[in-house]
Formats: structure tokens, C-alpha cells, sequence
């Protein structure tokens, strides 16, 4: 049974002895199969000889650093692999060369694993679930399960980082806004891997709106600055010491990487491999091209202005689960370059999306469920991988209409996701704006008195509205 299930009923039939297990121990039942699905994922990984190859260029990296040499000329094992992180993350990963492969291919996959559940645990945190489980039982029910999706996989096969920037932003995204530190996570995720910076610049947005509205109502200067842009200024003080620090320990490294490295978007592969689950790769994909051009520029422009948008609105409007998928989504959309590991914020989606579902009843969560199923499905059939995609071959350049639709699965879950968070908001503002016309009064709190220091689901948020929809 999953952490969901569980929460949703109460067993009327007769009692087993797993039955009862589960009823009067749930989070030793969930430990107990998080144990046996981990153990089971830990020894099909074996099984299939993963090689934890960017773990090994993490690894070259950080040897690299320690010795003075040239990060950005470096590259490593048999497919000779370039960096392309900033060299503060060469710096974090320079105590990898303390440690022998097999050991740290060992540490490697136990801390991915931990910290599984820890973005699982973070996840429940930002949609306040669960209502009546304990949340440990429900995080390690639900992290059994998601270590099978094929972002979770491929992270773990490749010795990749995905989890922990997730767990950083999500760390940040979870805690009050009033937290004096709240945005530090972002900041140092954005060091390690530029792509969570655009989590800085939604916090950033939301905060000028903020500030617009109280000048507007009359409010002063200073009463205008609010926690999301303490949040953002956080954030971007925190990513400057991380430039600083790699600034100051690999000096030319750093000059390279932010004049010439960081606009070298082509540097990390091929764009139209199937692997590349970004925009540009699907429209590589459907023009034949090696190169979209002017199509993605346009095409990336236009979803990161809807994307940042709808998660701007969604944090005005207290839903901030959504408008944290929201930006993951569009971060993941517009970035040259998305593997399908990175897509780990799957996790928080589906966990979303569940949510929601348990929220209604009869035909609306019938709904809710088949849209949590179909993506579930969507996201551990490894059905990307069923088209002819060996590297350097080019095969994806020749795809026909069906084999674009697979190797294009996460973009358009991703498009979708935020077609539903934009057809939300809309139906929550349409009966905010009927509460208030139809009775005199709003039915609805305003959007303004949405406090901005809830990180958990507020009972009288317009959210509830459409609770039983």
C-alpha cells in the first residue's frame, strides 16, 4: 500500500497480520518496504553494471582543482567528458579524490538515496500532507515507490547531483519566508549548476509585485520590502560568495568559465540526443536540425515568460506548491540542455498531484488520480529510451511522428503541468470574483491577505475553493 493510499481510508475488511502491521505501526511498515525496494534498486543497479560515469568526471574535477591544472581543457573516462559546472563545484568535489572508486561509488549511491527522502520528506512539507499518517511513514512509503521513476534512476546510475539541488531549493522553499537565512539553498544550488537560479528570480518577481501592491495601497518605502525579496537578495548574495570563493581558489578557471564556458551551450552534447529533454532538444528533433536557432530562442523565450508568470501568481495567491513546480518545470523546459535526470522534480510533482486528488471526491479525483497515474506511468516506463538513440549516430535526427512523441514525453508532461496550474489559477480567480460580485462580500480572502509567511496549506486559501471540484 502506498503513503497515499493509507492516508486515504480506514480498512472495513478483516485484519492480516500485514494488514495490521500497517494499521498500528505504518512508518516501521513503510521503513521496512523502503528497505527491501531500496535494496532491490541498489542490486538491479549492480546487475546492470552501471558505470556512475559523471560521478567520475566529478571526481576528474576535483583532482583536477587540487593540482592547479586547467578545469575547463580537462575531460574524463572513455567518452571524454568536458566540465561544465562553475569551479566552485570543482572545489566541492575535490574531497572525492580522498576516497577509492569503489568506496565512493558505494557513499555515492547510499547519500543519493538519503537524500531521496529527504526530498520526498521536503515534498510532502511544501503541500502539507499528510493529513492523519505520520509524515515519516508516508516519506518512506512514497520514496520506495519514486526511486523507480527513470529521473531517479538515471541520477543514481550516473553518480549525478539532481537530488541535492533539489533538496537545497526545496529546503529554502519549505522554511518561513521570515527565516533570516530562507534563500541561501537557492543561491548555493545556482553555484553548483546555474539552472536553480531561475527559483532567485521567481522569488524576485513575486516580491516587486508585493511591493507594488502595498505602495499602491498606500503603503510607505520601506514598508514595501517584504520576505520574498529578502529571500531573492539572499539567494543572489549566496550564489556571489559561491563565484567569490571559486573566484579566489582557481582564479583562471573562473575567469574562463563566466567569459566563455557559461555562453557554451553546445559544449555539453548533442542537442537533438534523446537524453536532451529540454525544449531545444525536442524541437531539434522535430525540425531535423542540430540546431533550432531562432525556433527555440522564440519557443524558450515565450514559455519562461508563461512559466515564470504562472509561478509568480501562484505564490501571490498562496499556492505555493504549485508555483514551485511551476518554475522547476519551466527551469527544465527552457534550459539548453535538461537530461532526463535532471527531471528528479518529478518527485514533487507527482507528490502534487496526489495531493490534489486526495483534496476531492467522486468524479474530480477520479480525475486528479488518472492525471497522477498517467504521469506516474509516463515517468517510469523508460519510454525515451525505446527509440534508436546511440551516441553519435544521430538517429534521433531521422525520428518519425511516434518516436518523436516518446522521446518527447517529459517536455510535453512538463507543458501540460503548467497548462493545469494556468487553467487553476483562472478557475480560482473566476470564483473569487463571483464570491465577491453574486453576495457583496467575497467569499474568498483577497489575495493580498494571503500571508506570505505560510509555507503549509492555509484552510482559508482561495486554494480551497476549488477543493471539491
Amino acid at each position: 500500500m502506498t503513503a497515499l493510499e493509507l492516508e486515504q481510508s480506514a480498512d472495513p475488511r478483516g485484519a492480516t497480520p500485514l494488514r495490521d502491521l500497517v494499521r498500528r505501526h505504518p512508518t516501521l511498515a513503510a521503513a521496512l518496504a523502503c528497505a527491501f525496494s531500496f535494496t532491490a534498486f541498489w542490486i538491479a543497479q549492480r546487475l546492470a553494471h552501471v558505470t556512475m560515469i559523471d560521478l567520475m568526471v566529478y571526481r576528474a574535477e576535483g583532482w583536477t582543482a587540487r593540482n592547479g591544472e586547467d578545469l575547463y581543457d580537462m575531460v574524463a573516462t572513455s567518452a571524454h567528458l568536458p566540465n561544465t559546472y562553475p569551479p566552485f563545484a570543482a572545489l566541492l568535489f575535490t574531497p572525492l579524490t580522498l576516497l577509492g572508486v569503489p568506496a565512493m561509488r558505494t557513499l555515492a549511491t547510499a547519500g543519493n538515496l538519503l537524500l531521496l527522502v529527504s526530498v520526498v520528506h521536503l515534498s510532502l512539507r511544501l503541500v502539507g500532507r499528510p493529513l492523519r499518517l505520520p509524515r515519516p511513514a508516508a516519506t518512506l512509503a512514497l520514496s520506495a515507490l519514486l526511486v523507480w521513476c527513470e529521473p531517479v534512476w538515471t541520477t543514481l546510475r550516473y553518480g549525478q547531483i539532481n537530488l541535492l539541488l533539489a533538496a537545497l531549493v526545496l529546503w529554502d522553499l519549505t522554511r518561513k519566508d521570515t527565516h533570516r537565512w530562507a534563500g541561501i539553498g537557492i543561491g548555493i544550488a545556482a553555484g553548483i549548476k546555474l539552472t536553480p537560479a531561475l527559483f532567485a528570480v521567481f522569488l524576485a518577481l513575486a516580491g516587486l509585485v508585493s511591493a507594488g501592491r502595498r505602495v499602491r495601497a498606500g503603503a510607505g518605502a520601506r514598508a514595501a520590502w517584504n520576505p520574498w525579496l529578502w529571500q531573492a537578495a539572499v539567494a543572489i548574495a549566496a550564489f556571489l560568495g559561491t563565484a567569490l570563493l571559486g573566484a579566489l581558489a582557481l582564479p583562471r578557471d573562473s575567469h574562463r568559465f563566466w567569459t566563455e564556458i557559461v555562453f557554451a551551450a553546445d559544449r555539453v552534447g548533442e542537442v537533438e540526443i534523446t537524453a536532451n529533454q529540454s525544449l531545444r532538444g525536442a524541437l531539434g528533433r522535430l525540425l531535423h536540425t542540430h540546431d533550432p536557432g531562432a525556433a527555440w530562442i522564440v519557443v524558450a523565450g515565450l514559455t519562461a515568460a508563461a512559466g515564470l508568470a504562472l509561478a509568480t501568481w501562484s505564490l501571490l495567491r498562496g499556492e505555493r506548491a504549485w508555483a514551485a513546480v511551476a518554475c522547476a518545470a519551466t527551469a527544465l523546459l527552457v534550459s539548453p540542455v535538461s537530461w532526463s535526470h535532471h527531471w528528479v522534480w518529478i518527485v514533487p510533482m507527482l507528490i502534487l498531484l496526489g495531493s490534489e486528488a486526495l483534496r476531492r471526491t467522486g468524479a474530480a479525483a477520479r480525475r486528479w488520480w488518472a492525471t497522477t497515474a498517467a504521469t506516474g506511468v509516463l515517468f517510469c516506463s523508460f519510454a525515451l529510451w525505446w527509440v534508436p538513440h546511440r551516441w553519435g549516430h544521430h538517429e534521433e535526427l531521422h525520428q518519425n511522428g511516434i518516436q518523436m512523441l516518446l522521446s518527447g514525453g517529459y517536455q510535453l508532461a512538463g507543458l501540460a503541468l503548467l497548462a493545469l496550474a494556468s487553467a487553476r489559477l483562472r478557475r480560482l480567480t473566476k470564483r473569487h470574483r463571483r464570491g465577491v460580485g453574486g453576495s457583496g462580500k467575497p467569499s474568498l480572502p483577497r489575495t493580498e491577505a494571503v500571508s506570505p509567511h505560510d509555507t503549509g496549506t492555509n484552510p482559508d486559501s482561495p486554494a480551497q475553493a476549488v477543493a471539491n471540484e
